[in-house]
């Protein structure tokens, strides 16, 4: 079955969200302890928020995971129903 008829099933849409929400967390954590581990185990949540979400980097920060994380439900979701 193609994409386009699968799409058109709300099976589809749930197993896209299983897969995506999911992924979505541990890639955010994993990002965020990668770009500041050090100041996330000291405390300092300031200079997280610093790091990560002030002056506009929020956008580009959520951006790319809401993004990522969709596209890759889609494609996992796509491969895995028949």
């Amino acid at each position: 079955m193609s994409l386009l008829k699968k799409i058109k099933q709300p099976i589809f849409w749930r197993n896209v969200a299983k897969v995506a929400i999911p992924f979505f967390i541990v890639v955010t954590i994993f990002s965020l302890a990668l770009n500041s581990s050090k100041d996330i185990f000291s405390g300092d949540f300031n200079a997280v928020y610093e790091t990560n979400f002030s002056d506009g980097k929020w956008i580009n920060f959520w951006g790319f995971k809401v993004l990522f994380s969709f596209v890759y439900g889609v494609w996992i979701t796509n491969k895995k129903m028949a």
